[in-house]
C-alpha cells in the first residue's frame, strides 16, 4: 500500500496552484494568510482504493487510509498507533436516538492533534528533518513532544504562559524544549514562526503546514466507515484555529468524491463565546477581525485563527453553520457528558457537545437525526476545569457512622 501522489498545492485565498516542490508551507503571494490545500489525482486513487479494500484491511490505525494521505509509505510513519478511535452510540442521551460520540481522547497523547502530528513526523522523516517546532495552546505541543520522542527527533515548543500545568508537564516529560511565552497563543504563534524561519526548523503548526490537515481529515473517514458508510445528518465540531473543521470537511468531501458516501453532512462549528472570531466572519462574510480570547477552553482560545478561511469555506459548502457556547455551558458539558456516557473531556474537548446540548434545547435538532460529535481531548489534561464542573468530594472521618451521617445529608 502506498500513499497518494500530491498533484498540486492550492491557495485558499487567491486560488493559485503550485507544484508540490515549488513551495513548502504557505502561498508566496498571500503570505501567512495563504493557507494551502493539498490536491490529489482522485481518478487514480479511485482505481486502486475502494470500500472493499477497507473492509479487508487489518490496519488498526488511521494509516488504513494511506492511499488518501500525502505519505509515501508506512516505512516513514511514527511507531505510535493513531486513530481508529471509538465511535460510541449513546442512544437516548439528550433525547436523541442516533447520537454518536467520536472519542479522540484515546489517541497516544490523548487528543485529536495526534492525527496531524503523525503526518507531520512522517513528512519530516521523508525530508530528513533535524528539528521540528510548533506553537501550541497545549495539545498540539503535547502531541508533537510525544511523537518526536517516539521518532527520536528533537523538538521545540512555544506555549502561552497560561497553558494548563498538566499539559506543560506532559511536554516536559516527553523531553521537549519548552518555551513558555509571556503572552497569548497568538504571541506564541508569532514568535515560533520567527524562530522556525531563523533556525530552519520543520513547522508542525497546522495553520501553516498544509499537510497536517490531511491527518485530521481521517476523523471523518473513520466516522463514515464506523457508520457503515452512512453519513451523519450533522457533525458538531469545536473550532479554534479552524484546522479541525478544515480537516473534517475535507475528509467527508473526499469520501463523497470517491463515492464512499452519498451525501455531505452539515458541519456545525462550535466556538467559545469569549473566542469566536470565526463565527463573526462566517456571519459577516468579510475578512477576519481578531479578538482578545477569554475562555476556559484553552485549546480553542484563539483570537487570531490562521485557518479560518478554509474552516468557513467548509462549513458553507456543507450547508452548515457556526454557533457559540458560554464557559458555563462548557463547564456543565464536562460533567454532563461524563455522567451520561462515561467519556471524560477537557473544556475544548466537550465544546462540540455543549453546542449540541444548546442546539437541542433551542429546538434546532430533531430527535431522530443521525448526529456525530467530536470529543477531541481528555479531561485529564485540565483537572482544574474538571473540578469546577464536578464540585468537591464529601469530607468525613474514619468511622462508618461518618458515612451514614454523610449519606443522610
Amino acid at each position: 500500500m502506498r500513499g497518494a501522489r500530491v498533484t498540486a498545492l492550492e491557495c485558499a485565498k487567491c486560488g493559485r496552484e503550485y507544484a508540490p516542490d515549488e513551495v513548502r508551507f504557505t502561498c508566496p503571494e498571500c503570505g501567512v494568510e495563504g493557507i494551502l490545500d493539498v490536491l490529489y489525482d482522485y481518478e487514480e486513487i479511485a482505481s486502486r482504493f475502494t470500500r472493499e479494500d477497507l473492509s479487508r484491511s487489518t490496519e488498526p490505525s488511521h494509516w488504513r487510509y494511506l492511499p488518501l494521505m500525502p505519505v509515501e509509505s508506512l516505512e516513514h510513519t511514527p511507531p505510535l498507533r493513531v486513530g481508529w478511535t471509538p465511535l460510541y452510540h449513546v442512544e437516548g442521551v439528550l433525547g436523541l436516538s442516533e447520537l454518536y460520540i467520536k472519542d479522540d481522547s484515546l489517541n497516544p497523547t490523548a487528543s485529536l492533534k495526534d492525527r496531524a502530528t503523525s503526518v507531520a513526523m512522517a513528512r519530516a522523516a521523508q525530508e530528513g528533518v533535524k528539528v521540528v517546532a510548533a506553537a501550541s495552546t497545549g495539545n498540539a505541543g503535547c502531541s508533537l513532544a510525544g511523537f518526536a520522542a517516539a521518532s527520536r527527533v528533537p523538538c521545540c515548543i512555544f506555549v502561552p504562559g497560561t497553558a494548563p500545568r498538566p499539559k506543560v508537564a506532559q511536554l516536559l516529560v516527553y523531553g521537549a524544549t519548552v518555551f513558555t511565552v509571556d503572552g497569548s497563543y497568538d504571541d506564541a504563534f508569532d514568535l515560533a514562526n520567527k524562530a522556525i524561519e531563523r533556525y530552519d526548523w520543520y513547522n508542525r503548526c497546522c495553520a501553516v503546514n498544509p499537510y497536517l490537515v490531511e491527518g485530521k481529515k481521517t476523523v471523518a473517514f473513520e466516522i463514515c466507515e464506523q457508520l457503515c458508510f452512512r453519513a451523519p445528518d450533522r457533525v458538531f465540531v469545536p473550532v479554534g484555529d479552524g484546522c479541525i473543521m478544515s480537516g473534517t470537511y475535507k475528509g467527508f468531501a473526499e469520501f463523497l468524491k470517491l463515492g464512499f458516501i452519498d451525501r455531505m453532512p452539515e458541519l456545525i462549528g462550535v466556538q467559545a463565546e469569549g473566542a469566536s472570531p470565526v463565527k463573526q466572519v462566517f456571519e459577516s462574510g468579510g475578512e477576519l477581525v481578531p479578538c482578545t480570547p477569554c475562555t476556559i477552553a484553552d485549546s480553542i482560545a484563539v483570537g487570531h485563527p490562521r485557518n479560518w478561511r478554509k474552516a468557513v469555506q467548509g462549513i458553507t459548502a456543507s450547508g452548515g453553520t457556526i454557533m457559540t457556547v458560554t464557559d458555563d455551558e462548557i463547564v456543565a458539558a464536562i460533567r454532563e457528558l461524563a455522567q451520561a456516557t462515561g467519556i471524560f473531556g477537557e473544556p475544548a474537548g466537550v465544546t462540540a457537545f455543549a453546542g449540541l446540548t444548546k442546539a437541542v434545547r433551542e429546538g434546532m435538532v430533531a430527535p431522530d437525526e443521525r448526529i456525530a460529535v467530536l470529543m477531541t481531548g481528555s479531561g485529564l489534561k485540565d483537572t482544574d476545569a474538571a473540578m469546577k464542573s464536578a464540585g468537591e468530594p464529601v469530607a468525613i472521618g474514619q468511622s462508618l457512622g461518618d458515612v451514614e451521617r454523610a449519606l443522610a445529608g
